[in-house]
């Protein structure tokens, strides 16, 4: 007899995998902070005060880990194109989502890299994240072609992969967040008509 999957109720973890995961994520982050998401996952499971099997069984890929630790910015990704597109014409909007999104993408260092990766690879445990991130920059960029002012010619994904793109460069150029504002406005400009 076979089970199917989607039915079948997941235990909820006990209390000290449940902290064990809590601190890997932590830890994570703060590596990830510090040393970019291409660092040694081991020492992520040293600083976490875990064994790296226990890493490796709760994230067995590094696109996993850096998944799960991207989850919480995903809520604040969505608030922040809920407000922008509330409180700002829809050029504006678009831009400052554009601005927002490319400092956001530029925090850890390389995960321009990862995100382009993950973009080309099915499958990729990233793709959830890089998925909602485009149809946010495409609800915004709707909005500004429905108003005239973005060009009709141009897909979100596009959109997408050129703010990953700048972000890149903000990473690398180690652009101040007015720095950055200035190179996603070059950058973009020929986005708008």
């Amino acid at each position: 007899m076979t089970v199917d999957q989607g039915l079948v109720a997941t235990r909820p973890l006990r209390a000290d995998a449940r902290r064990n995961r809590e601190a890997i994520l932590r830890a994570a982050r703060e590596v990830f902070e510090r040393d970019g998401v291409l660092c040694s996952l081991d020492g992520i499971a040293l600083r976490a005060g875990v064994g790296n099997a226990t890493l490796y069984r709760n994230f067995p890929t590094r696109n996993d880990l850096l998944a799960a630790v991207m989850e919480s910015d995903l809520d604040a990704a969505r608030a922040e194109a809920k407000t922008l597109a509330a409180e700002h014409a829809p050029r504006r909007a678009l831009a400052e989502w554009l601005v927002w999104l490319t400092w956001r993408l530029r925090i850890w260092h390389d995960l321009p890299h990862c995100v382009a990766e993950a973009s080309r690879e099915q499958g990729s445990s990233m793709n959830p994240a890089v998925s909602l991130l485009t149809q946010l920059t495409g609800d915004l960029l709707a909005g500004a072609q429905a108003a005239g002012v973005a060009m009709r010619s141009v897909e979100a994904s596009e959109v997408f992969q050129l703010a990953t793109a700048v972000s890149w460069a903000v990473d690398r150029f180690g652009d101040s967040e007015e720095s950055a504002r200035r190179r996603v406005e070059v950058a973009t400009s020929g986005l708008y008509l």
